[in-house]
């Protein structure tokens, strides 16, 4: 599934496309992605102009003066401004047709993600008990240790609670607890001040990063232009287990932490 830096690649690509845009009409070419898409994309959004492309957590927003539209990806979904006669591929399923004669097209051939619309004013479900933006000044390791007192789950399962920190998925969460020299099997509240301090910056930092590259080649991902992330190249710990540590050369260690697969080093995280 793409994850922050994928989301936000996606964001910067669609805004200046998107931003001061009217949308002329929805066409739907079916009722539902995960959920059903609500009557507002074809009733309200059309005549509105496209005043800001907004990122929280996973979720995209194209804020309107009627409403949100509220989008996510999911594990295979993706979107495009294409020019408005491009001819529709299989699981184009979505086209919001632009005042510049272009269209937003969301394509998902397994139709996890979703096409949602919140009123103005109000926070949609899906938001509303979410964590803070890990690049936020909200998100450090005060915060974080604050808040792990007294929790015996993982560190890495805490920090992969979207109502900790947002969008903080198991690439990054790995590679943060790597460079930190974290384990990931360490009781969250078992983490000192000091090394969480470590952490959160660890997570700035990466995330920054590969936002910068373009977030990280999924095996469904490639970013509004065309062009794979390529943030994967560089990876120290995920995807890696058995491989030489980069910094001790001993066999980083794999296991399943939370149904997700997780590799570390025994010798430089602990």
């Amino acid at each position: 599934m793409p994850e922050l830096p994928e989301v936000e690649t996606t964001r910067r690509g669609l805004a200046p496309h998107l931003e001061g845009r009217h949308v002329v009409t929805a066409i739907l070419r079916r009722p539902d992605l995960r959920w059903p898409i609500p009557l507002q994309i074809e009733d309200t959004l059309p005549g509105q102009r496209i005043d800001a492309v907004r990122r929280r957590a996973k979720y995209l927003l194209l804020d309107t003066a009627a409403g949100s539209a509220l989008l996510h990806l999911g594990m295979s979904g993706s979107l495009r401004v294409l020019p408005a006669d491009t001819p529709v591929r299989d699981h184009d399923h979505v086209d919001l047709l632009l005042d510049s004669d272009q269209v937003l097209r969301f394509n998902d051939p397994r139709r996890f993600g979703c096409l949602l619309w919140q009123p103005p004013g109000e926070t949609h479900e899906l938001l509303r008990d979410l964590g803070p933006e890990p690049l936020s000044d909200d998100f450090d390791g005060n915060y974080l240790f604050e808040l792990s007192r007294g929790r015996k789950a993982p560190v890495k399962t805490f920090l992969m609670d979207q109502k900790v920190v947002v969008g903080v998925g198991n690439i990054y969460v790995a590679e943060a607890l790597f460079a930190a020299g974290v384990s990931p099997l360490r009781a969250a509240g078992k983490v000192s001040r000091e090394r969480y301090a470590e952490l959160a910056g660890a997570i700035k930092t990466i995330l920054s990063y590969a936002i910068q590259r373009g977030g990280t080649t999924l095996r469904d991902f490639i970013s509004p232009d065309g062009a794979p992330g390529y943030f994967e190249q560089e990876l120290s710990a995920y995807g890696r287990g058995g491989e030489p540590c980069p910094r001790c050369a001993r066999p980083l260690k794999q296991a399943s932490i939370g149904q997700r697969t997780t590799v570390w080093c025994g010798h430089c995280q602990r």
